[in-house]
Protein backbone atom coordinates (compact mmCIF):
# COMPACT_ATOMS: atom_id res chain seq x y z
CA UNK A 1 0.00 0.00 0.00
CA UNK A 2 1.04 3.52 -0.81
CA UNK A 3 0.17 7.14 0.49
CA UNK A 4 -0.54 10.00 -1.70
CA UNK A 5 2.91 10.72 -2.76
CA UNK A 6 3.81 7.09 -3.63
CA UNK A 7 6.23 6.04 -0.43
CA UNK A 8 5.16 2.47 0.76
CA UNK A 9 2.10 3.12 3.69
CA UNK A 10 2.34 1.25 7.13
CA UNK A 11 -0.88 -0.64 8.08
CA UNK A 12 -1.00 -2.13 11.72
CA UNK A 13 -1.03 -5.59 10.37
CA UNK A 14 2.86 -4.69 8.92
CA UNK A 15 3.36 -3.65 12.63
CA UNK A 16 1.82 -7.20 13.59
CA UNK A 17 -1.47 -6.68 14.92
CA UNK A 18 -4.15 -8.36 12.21
CA UNK A 19 -7.75 -6.50 13.30
CA UNK A 20 -9.51 -8.80 10.82
CA UNK A 21 -7.68 -11.53 13.13
CA UNK A 22 -9.49 -10.12 15.93
CA UNK A 23 -12.93 -9.89 14.28
CA UNK A 24 -12.67 -13.68 13.02
CA UNK A 25 -12.30 -14.86 16.60
CA UNK A 26 -15.30 -13.03 17.98
CA UNK A 27 -17.36 -14.32 15.56
CA UNK A 28 -16.07 -17.89 15.88
CA UNK A 29 -16.41 -17.53 19.90
CA UNK A 30 -20.23 -15.68 19.74
CA UNK A 31 -22.27 -19.01 19.66
CA UNK A 32 -20.20 -19.93 22.85
CA UNK A 33 -21.21 -16.77 24.55
CA UNK A 34 -24.23 -17.16 23.71
CA UNK A 35 -24.43 -20.41 25.06
CA UNK A 36 -23.99 -19.43 28.41
CA UNK A 37 -27.19 -17.15 28.78
CA UNK A 38 -28.80 -16.93 31.99
CA UNK A 39 -31.52 -14.71 33.96
CA UNK A 40 -29.82 -11.42 34.12
CA UNK A 41 -27.88 -11.35 30.79
CA UNK A 42 -28.23 -12.11 27.16
CA UNK A 43 -24.25 -12.95 26.70
CA UNK A 44 -23.89 -11.06 23.20
CA UNK A 45 -20.30 -9.91 22.27
CA UNK A 46 -19.36 -6.73 21.20
CA UNK A 47 -20.54 -4.06 23.10
CA UNK A 48 -17.88 -1.63 24.78
CA UNK A 49 -19.20 -3.42 28.06
CA UNK A 50 -20.71 -5.98 29.37
CA UNK A 51 -25.04 -5.36 30.90
CA UNK A 52 -26.45 -7.45 33.85
CA UNK A 53 -29.43 -6.81 35.28
CA UNK A 54 -29.63 -8.03 38.89
CA UNK A 55 -33.37 -7.58 39.50
CA UNK A 56 -33.35 -9.89 36.61
CA UNK A 57 -31.53 -12.72 37.95
CA UNK A 58 -33.84 -12.62 41.04
CA UNK A 59 -31.58 -10.97 43.88
CA UNK A 60 -33.69 -8.22 46.38
CA UNK A 61 -30.53 -7.13 48.12
CA UNK A 62 -27.52 -8.46 47.04
CA UNK A 63 -23.89 -7.76 48.26
CA UNK A 64 -21.69 -7.81 45.07
CA UNK A 65 -18.96 -10.11 45.11
CA UNK A 66 -15.54 -9.65 42.95
CA UNK A 67 -12.21 -11.92 41.82
CA UNK A 68 -10.27 -12.06 39.74
CA UNK A 69 -7.21 -14.63 38.81
CA UNK A 70 -4.90 -16.23 36.07
CA UNK A 71 -3.52 -19.46 35.44
CA UNK A 72 -0.11 -19.36 35.84
CA UNK A 73 2.55 -21.25 34.50
CA UNK A 74 0.32 -24.27 34.25
CA UNK A 75 0.03 -22.07 30.68
CA UNK A 76 3.55 -23.10 30.37
CA UNK A 77 2.89 -26.95 29.70
CA UNK A 78 -0.61 -26.27 27.67
CA UNK A 79 1.27 -23.95 25.28
CA UNK A 80 4.01 -26.72 24.94
CA UNK A 81 2.14 -29.40 24.40
CA UNK A 82 -0.29 -27.68 22.93
CA UNK A 83 -3.16 -29.29 25.09
CA UNK A 84 -5.20 -26.17 25.28
CA UNK A 85 -8.70 -27.78 25.70
CA UNK A 86 -9.17 -27.72 29.73
CA UNK A 87 -7.19 -24.07 29.93
CA UNK A 88 -10.02 -22.12 30.38
CA UNK A 89 -12.06 -24.54 32.88
CA UNK A 90 -8.54 -23.73 34.76
CA UNK A 91 -9.23 -20.02 34.38
CA UNK A 92 -12.75 -19.94 35.02
CA UNK A 93 -12.55 -22.38 38.37
CA UNK A 94 -10.18 -19.89 39.94
CA UNK A 95 -12.40 -17.52 40.00
CA UNK A 96 -15.64 -18.65 40.71
CA UNK A 97 -14.15 -21.13 43.16
CA UNK A 98 -13.05 -17.90 44.66
CA UNK A 99 -16.66 -16.09 44.69
CA UNK A 100 -18.95 -19.24 46.04
CA UNK A 101 -16.74 -19.76 49.09
CA UNK A 102 -18.69 -16.46 49.69
CA UNK A 103 -21.39 -17.60 49.51
CA UNK A 104 -22.23 -16.18 46.21
CA UNK A 105 -23.50 -17.03 43.33
CA UNK A 106 -21.50 -16.32 40.04
CA UNK A 107 -23.18 -14.19 37.48
CA UNK A 108 -20.86 -13.35 34.83
CA UNK A 109 -17.59 -13.46 33.40
CA UNK A 110 -14.81 -11.72 31.56
CA UNK A 111 -11.48 -12.81 30.07
CA UNK A 112 -8.18 -11.43 29.01
CA UNK A 113 -6.59 -13.19 25.99
CA UNK A 114 -3.09 -11.77 25.63
CA UNK A 115 -0.31 -12.39 23.15
CA UNK A 116 2.17 -11.78 20.59
CA UNK A 117 0.32 -12.56 17.34
CA UNK A 118 -3.22 -13.81 17.45
CA UNK A 119 -3.55 -17.47 16.82
CA UNK A 120 -7.30 -17.67 15.95
CA UNK A 121 -8.09 -20.93 16.28
CA UNK A 122 -5.82 -21.75 19.53
CA UNK A 123 -7.57 -18.94 21.35
CA UNK A 124 -10.90 -20.20 20.00
CA UNK A 125 -10.53 -23.71 22.05
CA UNK A 126 -9.50 -21.27 24.47
CA UNK A 127 -12.47 -19.76 25.14
CA UNK A 128 -15.13 -22.05 24.11
CA UNK A 129 -13.37 -24.28 27.15
CA UNK A 130 -13.85 -20.86 28.93
CA UNK A 131 -17.66 -20.46 27.98
CA UNK A 132 -18.57 -24.63 28.63
CA UNK A 133 -16.82 -23.43 32.53
CA UNK A 134 -18.96 -20.83 32.52
CA UNK A 135 -22.18 -23.12 31.47
CA UNK A 136 -21.74 -25.34 34.00
CA UNK A 137 -21.06 -22.81 37.01
CA UNK A 138 -24.40 -21.08 35.63
CA UNK A 139 -22.21 -17.82 35.36
CA UNK A 140 -22.70 -15.75 31.49
CA UNK A 141 -19.57 -14.92 29.79
CA UNK A 142 -20.73 -11.21 28.92
CA UNK A 143 -17.41 -9.94 27.29
CA UNK A 144 -13.77 -9.98 27.21
CA UNK A 145 -10.91 -9.02 25.52
CA UNK A 146 -8.15 -9.86 23.26
CA UNK A 147 -4.77 -8.54 22.98
CA UNK A 148 -2.29 -8.62 20.25
CA UNK A 149 1.03 -7.42 21.18
CA UNK A 150 3.84 -8.03 19.42
CA UNK A 151 7.47 -8.28 20.67
CA UNK A 152 5.99 -8.25 24.36
CA UNK A 153 5.28 -12.12 23.92
CA UNK A 154 7.59 -14.60 23.21
CA UNK A 155 6.61 -16.32 19.69
CA UNK A 156 3.93 -19.29 20.55
CA UNK A 157 2.87 -17.52 23.63
CA UNK A 158 -0.19 -15.70 25.25
CA UNK A 159 -1.52 -15.25 28.76
CA UNK A 160 -5.17 -15.35 30.21
CA UNK A 161 -6.88 -13.40 33.26
CA UNK A 162 -9.92 -13.75 33.98
CA UNK A 163 -12.74 -11.37 35.87
CA UNK A 164 -15.71 -12.34 37.45
CA UNK A 165 -19.24 -11.23 39.89
CA UNK A 166 -21.43 -13.07 41.83
CA UNK A 167 -24.46 -11.77 44.32
CA UNK A 168 -25.21 -12.80 47.49
CA UNK A 169 -28.09 -11.55 49.65
CA UNK A 170 -27.59 -9.63 52.89
CA UNK A 171 -27.39 -11.64 56.04
CA UNK A 172 -25.85 -14.59 53.66
CA UNK A 173 -22.32 -13.67 53.64
CA UNK A 174 -19.63 -16.23 54.20
CA UNK A 175 -17.67 -17.47 56.56
CA UNK A 176 -19.39 -16.76 59.81
CA UNK A 177 -17.05 -16.36 62.11
CA UNK A 178 -18.88 -14.89 65.11
CA UNK A 179 -20.41 -18.79 64.54
CA UNK A 180 -17.81 -21.06 64.60
CA UNK A 181 -17.50 -22.91 67.88
CA UNK A 182 -15.07 -25.73 69.36
CA UNK A 183 -16.50 -29.19 67.94
CA UNK A 184 -17.43 -27.60 64.60
CA UNK A 185 -16.75 -30.01 62.00
CA UNK A 186 -14.31 -30.03 58.68
CA UNK A 187 -15.29 -31.37 55.88
CA UNK A 188 -12.70 -31.90 52.80
CA UNK A 189 -14.03 -31.83 49.38
CA UNK A 190 -11.37 -33.73 46.58
CA UNK A 191 -9.82 -31.83 44.06
CA UNK A 192 -9.27 -33.61 40.10
CA UNK A 193 -5.46 -33.18 40.59
CA UNK A 194 -2.94 -30.64 41.10
CA UNK A 195 -5.39 -28.00 39.63
CA UNK A 196 -3.97 -24.38 39.09
CA UNK A 197 -1.14 -23.96 42.06
CA UNK A 198 2.19 -25.04 42.60
CA UNK A 199 3.09 -25.27 38.10
CA UNK A 200 6.56 -24.07 38.71
CA UNK A 201 7.50 -26.08 41.47
CA UNK A 202 6.25 -28.55 39.41
CA UNK A 203 7.83 -27.68 36.25
CA UNK A 204 11.25 -27.71 38.17
CA UNK A 205 10.83 -31.15 39.33
CA UNK A 206 9.81 -32.28 35.45
CA UNK A 207 12.91 -30.45 34.63
CA UNK A 208 15.20 -32.14 36.85
CA UNK A 209 13.79 -35.60 36.21
CA UNK A 210 14.00 -35.73 32.54
CA UNK A 211 10.54 -36.47 32.20
CA UNK A 212 8.95 -36.28 28.88
CA UNK A 213 4.83 -34.33 28.72
CA UNK A 214 3.93 -37.45 25.59
CA UNK A 215 5.11 -40.43 27.70
CA UNK A 216 2.78 -42.33 30.16
CA UNK A 217 2.61 -40.52 33.49
CA UNK A 218 5.21 -42.50 36.13
CA UNK A 219 2.33 -42.08 38.21
CA UNK A 220 -0.84 -43.09 36.32
CA UNK A 221 -0.24 -45.35 32.94
CA UNK A 222 -3.39 -44.48 31.58
CA UNK A 223 -2.50 -41.35 30.88
CA UNK A 224 0.55 -38.79 28.99
CA UNK A 225 2.15 -36.86 32.01
CA UNK A 226 0.76 -33.99 29.92
CA UNK A 227 -2.91 -35.11 30.65
CA UNK A 228 -2.09 -36.29 34.08
CA UNK A 229 -0.81 -32.64 34.75
CA UNK A 230 -3.27 -30.66 32.67
CA UNK A 231 -6.39 -32.28 34.27
CA UNK A 232 -8.48 -29.15 34.94
CA UNK A 233 -9.39 -27.32 37.86
CA UNK A 234 -12.30 -28.55 39.86
CA UNK A 235 -15.55 -26.84 39.71
CA UNK A 236 -17.10 -26.52 42.76
CA UNK A 237 -20.07 -23.95 42.37
CA UNK A 238 -23.17 -25.86 42.28
CA UNK A 239 -22.18 -28.58 44.69
CA UNK A 240 -21.42 -25.86 47.09
CA UNK A 241 -24.67 -23.85 46.60
CA UNK A 242 -26.37 -27.02 47.39
CA UNK A 243 -24.53 -27.71 50.45
CA UNK A 244 -24.78 -24.02 51.96
CA UNK A 245 -28.88 -24.60 51.07
CA UNK A 246 -28.55 -28.03 52.92
CA UNK A 247 -27.80 -25.72 55.88
CA UNK A 248 -25.49 -25.94 58.67
CA UNK A 249 -22.56 -24.42 56.52
CA UNK A 250 -20.11 -21.65 58.40
CA UNK A 251 -17.74 -21.23 56.10
CA UNK A 252 -15.61 -22.54 52.67
CA UNK A 253 -12.07 -22.32 51.83
CA UNK A 254 -10.78 -23.06 48.51
CA UNK A 255 -7.65 -24.42 48.54
CA UNK A 256 -4.93 -22.35 45.77
CA UNK A 257 -1.93 -21.47 46.61
CA UNK A 258 -0.30 -21.69 49.76
CA UNK A 259 -2.21 -25.16 50.18
CA UNK A 260 -4.57 -26.36 53.47
CA UNK A 261 -1.77 -24.57 55.68
CA UNK A 262 -2.06 -20.95 54.32
CA UNK A 263 -5.87 -21.10 52.93
CA UNK A 264 -8.06 -22.85 55.60
CA UNK A 265 -7.04 -20.45 58.51
CA UNK A 266 -8.35 -17.12 55.91
CA UNK A 267 -12.08 -18.31 57.25
CA UNK A 268 -11.64 -18.93 61.02
CA UNK A 269 -11.36 -16.61 63.65
CA UNK A 270 -9.14 -16.00 65.82
CA UNK A 271 -9.27 -18.29 68.97
CA UNK A 272 -10.09 -21.51 66.62
CA UNK A 273 -7.65 -23.41 65.55
CA UNK A 274 -8.51 -26.50 62.49
CA UNK A 275 -7.15 -29.73 63.92
CA UNK A 276 -7.18 -32.20 60.71
CA UNK A 277 -6.39 -35.55 59.87
CA UNK A 278 -3.88 -36.33 57.02
CA UNK A 279 -4.58 -40.00 57.41
CA UNK A 280 -8.11 -39.27 56.47
CA UNK A 281 -8.10 -39.12 52.54
CA UNK A 282 -5.74 -40.47 49.95
CA UNK A 283 -4.08 -37.76 47.74
CA UNK A 284 -3.93 -38.20 43.68
CA UNK A 285 -0.81 -40.37 43.29
CA UNK A 286 0.86 -37.33 41.16
CA UNK A 287 1.27 -35.71 45.02
CA UNK A 288 3.37 -38.59 46.01
CA UNK A 289 5.31 -38.77 42.92
CA UNK A 290 6.52 -35.09 43.26
CA UNK A 291 7.26 -35.73 46.55
CA UNK A 292 9.46 -38.36 46.29
CA UNK A 293 10.73 -37.47 43.18
CA UNK A 294 12.12 -34.12 44.53
CA UNK A 295 12.58 -34.92 48.32
CA UNK A 296 9.82 -32.39 49.38
CA UNK A 297 8.94 -32.56 52.74
CA UNK A 298 5.32 -33.04 53.78
CA UNK A 299 4.90 -29.14 55.10
CA UNK A 300 5.71 -28.00 52.07
CA UNK A 301 3.90 -30.06 50.20
CA UNK A 302 1.06 -28.78 52.67
CA UNK A 303 1.62 -25.12 51.96
CA UNK A 304 2.10 -25.15 48.31
CA UNK A 305 -0.41 -28.06 46.95
CA UNK A 306 -3.93 -28.91 47.65
CA UNK A 307 -2.96 -32.52 48.34
CA UNK A 308 -6.05 -34.13 47.56
CA UNK A 309 -8.59 -31.31 48.94
CA UNK A 310 -9.75 -28.63 46.65
CA UNK A 311 -12.30 -27.16 48.52
CA UNK A 312 -12.99 -27.10 52.62
CA UNK A 313 -16.44 -26.41 54.63
CA UNK A 314 -16.69 -25.92 58.31
CA UNK A 315 -19.73 -27.11 59.61
CA UNK A 316 -21.89 -27.46 62.43
CA UNK A 317 -21.89 -31.09 63.85
CA UNK A 318 -25.42 -31.70 63.97
CA UNK A 319 -25.22 -30.86 59.85
CA UNK A 320 -22.27 -32.60 58.77
CA UNK A 321 -23.93 -35.48 57.60
CA UNK A 322 -26.68 -33.41 55.47
CA UNK A 323 -23.74 -31.28 53.87
CA UNK A 324 -21.66 -34.86 52.98
CA UNK A 325 -24.64 -35.92 51.13
CA UNK A 326 -25.55 -32.91 49.20
CA UNK A 327 -21.58 -32.88 47.63
CA UNK A 328 -21.89 -36.13 46.99
CA UNK A 329 -25.20 -35.99 45.78
CA UNK A 330 -23.53 -33.64 43.20
CA UNK A 331 -21.19 -36.06 42.35
CA UNK A 332 -18.39 -34.84 44.70
CA UNK A 333 -16.64 -36.79 47.30
CA UNK A 334 -16.85 -35.35 50.64
CA UNK A 335 -15.30 -36.15 53.91
CA UNK A 336 -15.20 -35.27 57.76
CA UNK A 337 -11.19 -34.33 58.31
CA UNK A 338 -11.26 -32.81 61.56
CA UNK A 339 -12.70 -30.36 64.05
CA UNK A 340 -12.31 -26.95 65.13
CA UNK A 341 -10.32 -26.53 68.44
CA UNK A 342 -10.12 -24.42 70.88
CA UNK A 343 -6.71 -22.65 71.06
CA UNK A 344 -4.88 -19.10 71.68
CA UNK A 345 -3.73 -16.44 68.99
CA UNK A 346 -4.37 -16.16 65.54
CA UNK A 347 -5.87 -19.23 63.95
CA UNK A 348 -4.11 -21.79 62.38
CA UNK A 349 -4.22 -25.36 61.09
CA UNK A 350 -2.57 -28.75 63.53
CA UNK A 351 -2.17 -31.58 61.74
CA UNK A 352 -2.23 -35.20 62.86
CA UNK A 353 -1.01 -38.30 61.57
CA UNK A 354 0.67 -38.05 57.72
CA UNK A 355 -0.47 -37.72 54.28
CA UNK A 356 -0.58 -40.80 52.29
CA UNK A 357 1.63 -40.51 49.89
Amino acid sequence: MTDKTGRNSLTYKDAGVDIDAGEALVARIAPAARSTRRAGADADLGGFGGLFDLKAAGFKDPILVASTDGVGTKLKIAIETQKLGGIGQDLVAMCVNDLVVQGAEPLFFLDYFATGKLNVEEAAIVIEGIARACRESGCALIGGETAEMPGLYAKGDFDLAGFTVGAVERGHVLPKKNAMVEGDVVIGVASSGLHSNGFSLVRRVIADAGAVYDKPAPFDGARTLADALLAPTHLYVKSSLEAIRAGGVKGLAHITGGGITENQPRILPDGLDAEIDLGRWTPPPVFGWLARQAGIVESEMLRTFNCGLGLIAVVAAESAGHVIDAFQECGEKAMRVGLLVAADGEAKVVYKGALKL
